[in-house]
């Protein structure tokens, strides 16, 4: 691998371009996730739940491949909640008055978001059902059960 070393200041000129635009796009993304948090309500719910998911992964202590799972569903959720909303905007954009098929599309991506939403649901179901029921019983002393 070579190493780039500039050889004139065209060269140096061009590496700082690069690298500004690198920093614009992460600017870009963050103002995506700063508006996606603003003006939808279902990502501020999400994002709730995120940190209660995050609270009950610490206080029940679940393993590695756990939090690996409730990660990956926990991104995947906002994923498909940002290409939602990317998806409402730019439809808004192309067909500012009702039309079915734009309507349509919308229905699609609004249930991608409510498939993976509830995967994410079961998956916590599943991670966090025994840990909680173990501290229910140690805590009411539900021992019969």
């Amino acid at each position: 691998m070579a190493l780039w070393v500039p050889t004139n200041s065209t060269d140096i000129m061009s590496k700082k371009n690069l690298i500004k635009k690198r920093i614009d796009s992460f600017k870009f993304a963050f103002k995506g996730i700063r508006d996606l948090l603003k003006t939808q309500m279902n990502a501020r719910i999400h994002l709730c739940l995120t940190f209660l998911v995050i609270a009950g992964g610490f206080f029940f202590e679940i393993s590695n491949i756990e939090w690996l799972i409730c990660l990956l569903a926990i991104a995947t959720v906002f994923a498909a909640e940002a290409f939602n909303t990317a998806l409402e905007y730019l439809t808004d954009l192309v067909s500012p008055e009702y039309h079915p098929l734009a309507g349509k599309a919308k229905d699609a991506a609004a249930a991608a978001v409510l498939i993976l939403s509830t995967f994410a649901m079961i998956i916590g179901f599943i991670v966090f059902w025994q840990p909680f029921w173990e501290f229910l019983k140690s805590t009411i002393n539900l021992s019969d059960f």
